[in-house]
């Protein structure tokens, strides 16, 4: 009797939690929501110190001015919020767009810089070094706001919304396409090939953000393992890595990176440590090398702009104890900080689909460097040519890096080259887009 109810009760017990009037309404844009964001906040934040005791979230509208309210603008330029889909998507390369980037050369005519393989403009054609003259039937200059930059007013990523473009192409001819946004699978290595220099065989590799490949356990980057072997097959004996538009991504395929690039006789040899808030030491980490492949290599030629940040630096500066490193280009952007999302961690957060991607921890290098806020400093300032496609020797960086590795130095004219832009792509986005940032 006893037994039979008990399983009365469960049946009731079931009835009543499957009642549609229990069942939680997520409210994305709530009091609660920003409530669960000061906690995880308190929690997790790396600056959490910094945190004003006396903030009350009945005083903001939205999430976005909430979490701009509470973080520690000295330095943080980077904590967002977005979705938990839009998160893990645009890890594994899974956007939605046209697919292409630009920049401004120094005469401020707008070109494409790189283009998505397999995105809506990548099925079109185009390639970097096209000009853009109009867009949606207005002249580029339309386009530009009081204080210097630009407003391009191409709309959200959604699929269905449709740009015009009107191009200049290299053999001076034009062309107007019609482009609609689309879902599409990103390629993280845009460009790959290896040139005879003077007797050196030189890799030459493009790589715009740092993206893992889905499915994979552990973590990596396929794109990665086959850019390796195509280099090692073709026993390179020097490389130079393009990293002036990658906004940075995964650790875990920098991690991988790395591990390629390292000598064999320092693997097991301290990569970085990490370093969380006060409540969370027990987290903090050191990461060692783990030798991958066969690559003998002991100098690295970076090309980086203002636009290589996060993963990208943090490669860099892993790297730098152990190889000669040349940076040509621009600075860096200064990103030493990272971050890993919190919704996991906090279930009004994750019930209302609200991912919390703030700084949560910073890296040294095994010299201990880590404060790199301002960037790091190229050796060679050579100004972008993105009138070029990868691989032309025309193109001012690339001609820089080969001069390096030829001559251990860039001549006068090159350098008389360097301008820095007032407006650059990164300016365009923030939080998530920043990290990918692609049109």
């Amino acid at each position: 009797m006893n037994k039979s109810k008990w399983i009365f009760g469960l049946i009731i017990s079931l009835i009543w939690s499957c009642n549609p009037k229990d069942e939680i309404i997520p409210v994305p844009q709530s009091d609660k929501v920003r409530g669960a964001i000061f906690d995880s906040m308190e929690e997790w934040y790396y600056w959490n110190n910094e945190i004003p005791t006396s903030i009350k979230a009945t005083d903001y509208s939205s999430n976005e001015e909430f979490l701009n309210a509470i973080i520690y603008k000295p330095l943080d330029r980077f904590s967002y919020l977005t979705t938990q889909d839009a998160f893990n998507n645009a890890f594994v390369g899974k956007n939605a767009g046209h697919g292409f980037g630009f920049a401004f050369d120094a005469t401020e005519r707008l070109y494409l810089t790189f283009v998505y393989d397999e995105s809506p403009a990548g099925k079109d054609g185009w390639q970097r070094g096209w000009e853009i003259k109009e867009i949606n039937g207005k002249a580029i200059a339309a386009y530009k706001n009081a204080s210097g930059g630009y407003d391009f007013q191409l709309g959200t990523s959604d699929p269905g919304i449709t740009n015009s473009f009107t191009f200049k192409l290299p053999d001076g001819t034009t062309t107007t396409r019609t482009n609609v946004k689309a879902e599409y699978q990103s390629n993280s290595v845009l460009h790959k090939e290896v040139i005879d220099l003077a007797g050196m065989k030189v890799g030459y590799w493009v790589y715009q953000s740092f993206k893992a490949t889905a499915g994979q356990s552990p973590t990596k980057s396929v794109e990665v393992d086959e850019s390796m072997k195509f280099f090692e097959d073709a026993g390179i004996d020097e490389l130079i890595i393009d990293l002036r538009y990658n906004g940075g991504g995964s650790v875990a395929v920098a991690e991988q990176i790395n591990n390629y690039l390292i000598q064999s006789s320092n693997t097991g040899k301290l990569m970085y440590t990490n370093k969380l808030n006060s409540l969370k030491t027990n987290l903090q980490k050191s990461v060692n090398f783990k030798k991958g492949g066969n690559l003998s290599l002991d100098k690295l030629i970076f090309i980086t702009s203002r636009g290589s940040a996060s993963a990208s630096e943090l490669v860099i500066n892993c790297l730098d104890p152990y190889f000669d490193i040349t940076l040509v280009g621009d600075n860096t952007y200064g990103k030493p900080v990272g971050s890993f999302p919190l919704s996991s961690y906090n279930e009004i957060l994750k019930q209302n689909n609200v991912e919390l991607v703030p700084i949560t921890f910073a890296t040294a290098n095994s010299e201990g460097k880590a404060e790199y806020f301002d960037g790091f400093p190229a050796d060679f300032a050579v100004g972008d040519s993105p009138q070029f496609n990868w691989g032309d020797p025309n193109d001012l960086r690339f001609a820089a890096a080969l001069h390096v590795l030829q001559n251990g130095s860039v001549g006068g004219r090159l350098l008389n080259t360097f301008y820095r832009p007032k407006w650059e792509m990164i300016d365009q986005f923030k939080g998530l887009k920043q990290e990918f940032p692609a049109y």
